[in-house]
């Protein structure tokens, strides 16, 4: 910590009396007693708590099919492979996100070509894919965005895109259940053969069973998809041992062991029945932060654009640093110091070492992504904040302004 942040550090403030958490799962009885019934019921594996899940889900975001997964890393990886992108090409997708989607298509044999982010957004931006698409042409075998903190991507420019090249989208939707663009759900697929949306149920996500993951796409690419997450083979445990099982199969492919168990997908289930209702609380949250902050000319809030609907699985905020005495990080330190929790999202991939080393990358070949990350981090929002942990976190945010705010 630098001297100037000991000072302010210093200075006497409101502290909040015990620690609010970045993020926390939402888990009430009905959860607990879903997850229990699973217990005793001598089912543990994929069975008919996988299946009844698979249609609850097709049925709230609109598909026409539904495959439950071990994480959304896994609907990712399993959709790459099913769609048959071949291995030494690049897949186009963005610096700006967790790790994981970058490396599935490093999985699979190819490349990621990133490509910046729109500075209001932080999404992928359509018009330097469009220009990546002309500079790399037959070189490039998928595009794979995601829809960042829950803000939906342009998406009908990315399809349109697909259509064009006639290459797959993939949709990396891991902040975006509950999300819509232009009144459409995020999800919601039918016949697009050559496209998959790929859902994360981590424990921090908007309904969550603890690890897991969905992808949503057409009948016949869920079919191809399902044949892939448990090692290729034509049936599953359920078909095996079930009452009607047969213990004859055949191996189709060399598939992965991606496949969700009956009890994350009972949890799964019972925290879909209440997502409505989540996701009203998140937009409730995203609605007073930004509120009460926006008198704060050294803060950034999120935006919103009018056709679609934020899932609000982040809250990223971002600060005006030359107003400010100290950096991010300190900034950060210093809401601890409060304890109030936050998080970054993401560190650019093309700064991690893997990345840098392995491509070459320097931080300013994509410039908004690196100058956004320097600036930004994640205010906690989930239904479990109550009012109270709502504006002690405003108060917290605002008091660090004032304590570090660079007087002219």
């Amino acid at each position: 910590m630098s001297e100037l942040a000991r000072e302010s550090s210093t200075r006497p403030f409101v502290r909040r009396g015990s620690f609010l958490p970045f993020a926390l799962p939402t888990i009430d009885e009905e959860d607990v007693d879903e997850v229990v019934d699973v217990l005793r019921s001598g089912w543990l594996t994929s069975g008919p708590q996988i299946q009844k899940f698979e249609r609850e889900f097709s049925t709230e975001v609109g598909a026409t099919a539904a495959l439950a997964l071990s994480s959304g890393t896994a609907a990712m990886h399993v959709a790459l492979s099913a769609l048959d992108v071949p291995a030494g090409k690049a897949v186009i997708t963005t610096p700006m996100t967790f790790c994981s989607t970058a490396h599935v298509i490093e999985q699979i044999g190819c490349r990621p070509l990133f490509v910046d982010v729109e500075p209001d957004t932080l999404n992928l931006e359509p018009a330097g894919v469009r220009r990546a698409l002309d500079e790399y042409g037959d070189e490039v075998a998928a595009i794979l965005p995601v829809h960042y903190a829950g803000h939906p991507v342009e998406l009908d420019q990315f399809l349109e895109m697909g259509r064009s090249h006639r290459i797959p989208v993939v949709e990396d939707a891991a902040h975006a259940f509950g999300a819509a663009f232009r009144d459409v759900a995020i999800g919601e697929v039918s016949g697009q053969d050559q496209r998959a949306v790929c859902f994360s149920l981590y424990a921090t996500k908007n309904i969550t069973s603890g690890e897991g993951g969905v992808l949503t796409g057409s009948e016949a690419l869920v079919q191809t998809s399902r044949l892939w997450s448990l090692h290729g083979m034509s049936r599953d445990s359920w078909q095996r041992y079930g009452p009607r099982g047969s213990w004859d199969y055949e191996v189709l492919m060399p598939g992965f062991k991606y496949n969700m168990s009956d009890i994350q997908a009972a949890l799964a289930a019972t925290q879909l029945r209440r997502w409505r209702s989540f996701q009203r609380t998140r937009t409730a949250i995203a609605a007073r932060y930004t509120a009460l902050l926006a008198d704060i000319d050294e803060v950034e809030t999120p935006i919103r654009r009018p056709h679609v609907t934020h899932a609000w699985h982040l809250y990223p905020l971002r600060l005006h640093l030359p107003a400010l005495t100290i950096d991010r990080a300190e900034f950060v330190e210093q809401l601890r110091l409060r304890n109030i929790g936050t998080s970054v999202h993401f560190i650019p991939l093309h700064t991690q070492p893997y990345y840098r080393d392995r491509y070459g990358f320097e931080r300013d070949d994509f410039p908004v992504a690196a100058a956004e990350f320097d600036r930004m981090f994640s205010l906690p929002i989930y239904p479990r904040m109550s009012p109270g942990d709502v504006d002690d976190v405003v108060a917290a945010v605002r008091d660090v302004v004032a304590a570090n705010r660079r007087r002219s």
